[in-house]
């Protein structure tokens, strides 16, 4: 059988009309019908729960089964990992990976496309290093993306906003934007290669993430606004909306959610395309396809907008998974609870590899054959060097490090903790030595500062209370009490490091 897996990157599940009628945080249903036309074939999994966050730790537990934030932050594929490509290929099994996800291929992120029969990367989005003139783009879009103080236009520094703006320069119809770039190669990658006895396809899709740069119709489709107005921004920085550089009219936050949904709506158009090679090309009973994503984006919930500064809510942490298999009968939903690390072995057996170092990872094959009921007890979730995340698919436990604790990284590479995409820098306080339950390799084992996303632990009931705006941990000590002894049993069960024990105070 085939594997088809799409990765829709930042896509929150309550913009999808299958998880919710109209999103959480606006008053509009937004169009998403391909992918309800999927959903419809499907099945939909509604306690699916990210992991390691957030782009690149997301993909390294999709790829390797690997639970990544216990242990190290955003880095790249380890030697002792087996990638789903290397372990197809030793299959005999062709792998293809067609994405605009440029984080692939910047620093502290090797190895994860190398092991692919073949790959295509759409250049340009975000801060892609990829074109340098002209010196000075347009001045109402730079104003539309970027603060001139943290991104001067002509500053050679990593990670400048100014690059998005060459890079797209040039867009002058729907097709030139990277979306439909994206889909397009994945539709004609489909047509072309139905010869092959047995293929897994990766569709790694960066958008709905930010720039939220679309095209018409969809810049205009849930606004009223200019969405050229100079004034309008299209790319906001993480942080709070009621000040400092993330501040936000509310003007400006409507504008920002409407392009959002704009995105979401071309992403779903886009999809379609591929939708419609499958039955084109009569894949459907050959191909099991699987959509996701690596986690949402907050557009004014909870006060902030973005992710990884603050408390890993919800709207971040549980993300849509929808499952087509054609062998199997389908249930139309599944309440277990499930998590993103179990989409390595999900795949495998999709492929029927039989793999016996899947590491972290459950396959999700016999939820779909309706064979049980429960998947997991809990799941952990969060980033490297802050809070550990647990949830039981009911109440969602928060807990925070101590202030001033340090937190260990395990790595054969000296990656940065704190400065992902910048150079990597020699560790001369690290230590050698077989640190990993998982592996005998020797990695590099050192320590840098934790960070908070929040000063005290929180307990939410999602049954009740789905936004979580309501902490009920002083209310509700036994279930807070039963929550923190199941964090504890899990960080127990993953065999986590001991410094995690003593930076979180436990």
């Amino acid at each position: 059988m085939n594997v088809l897996f799409i990765s829709v990157d930042s896509l929150r599940r309550d913009f999808l009309t299958t998880y919710s009628e109209q999103p959480d945080i606006v008053d509009y249903e937004v169009d998403t019908k391909n992918l309800d036309r999927f959903a419809n074939r499907a099945t939909v999994f509604d306690t699916h729960y990210a992991g390691s966050l957030p782009c690149m730790p997301a993909r390294r537990e999709f790829l390797t089964g690997t639970k990544e934030f216990l242990w190290r932050p955003w880095g790249p594929i380890e030697p002792f990992d087996e990638p789903i490509p290397k372990v197809a290929r030793d299959e005999g099994i062709v792998s293809q990976f067609i994405t605009d996800h440029f984080h692939y291929f910047q620093h502290g992120s090797h190895g994860y496309y190398e092991d692919f029969n073949g790959f295509e990367f759409i250049r340009g989005n975000e801060y892609d290093a990829w074109k340098t003139s002209p010196k000075r783009p347009d001045a109402d879009f730079l104003s539309q993306i970027l603060d001139p103080k943290s991104d001067p236009p002509e500053s050679a520094q990593y990670l400048n906003r100014a690059v998005y703006a060459r890079n797209s320069m040039s867009f002058d119809v729907e097709e030139d934007y990277f979306t439909p770039q994206v889909f397009s190669n994945a539709k004609n990658w489909l047509k072309n290669n139905k010869n092959w006895n047995e293929w897994f396809c990766y569709v790694d899709n960066f958008d709905v993430h930010e720039p939220f740069d679309i095209p018409e119709t969809y810049a205009s489709m849930y606004t009223s606004e200019n969405p050229d107005d100079p004034q309008l921004p299209i790319w906001p920085y993480y942080g709070k909306i009621n000040k400092g550089q993330s501040k936000l009219s509310q003007r400006e936050l409507e504008f920002v959610q409407s392009q959002f949904a704009g995105s979401v709506t071309m992403v779903d158009r886009w999809l379609g395309e591929v939708f419609d090679a499958l039955d084109a090309e009569s894949l459907w009973q050959e191909t099991m396809v699987i959509i996701t994503s690596d986690h949402g984006f907050e557009l004014g919930d909870h006060g902030y907008i973005g992710k990884n500064e603050f408390l890993t809510y919800d709207t971040i942490a549980r993300t849509p998974l929808m499952i087509w298999h054609p062998d199997i009968d389908l249930p139309d939903r599944v309440q277990a609870l499930t998590t993103a690390v179990d989409l390595y072995s999900t795949i495998l057996e999709g492929l029927d590899i039989t793999h016996p170092d899947r590491l972290h990872s459950q396959s999700l094959i016999p939820l779909l054959h309706d064979k049980k009921s429960k998947h997991r007890d809990y799941v952990l979730y969060g980033y490297w060097g802050s809070s550990i995340n647990i949830t039981d698919g009911r109440y969602t436990y928060h807990h925070p490090p101590k202030p001033g604790s340090d937190a260990d990284c395990f790595s054969t590479s000296m990656i940065n903790p704190h400065s992902w995409f910048t150079p990597p820098e020699g560790r001369t306080n690290a230590e050698a030595g077989e640190f990993l339950p998982y592996t005998k390799t020797p990695v590099w084992r050192y320590s840098d500062h934790s960070w908070l996303q929040h000063e005290q632990p929180r307990l939410y009931d999602t049954k009740s209370d789905p936004h979580q705006h309501n902490n009920i941990i002083e209310e509700e000590s036994s279930i807070a009490n039963r929550m923190y002894d199941l964090l504890k049993t899990g960080l127990s069960e993953m065999d986590s490091p001991k410094s995690q024990y003593s930076r979180l105070g436990i």
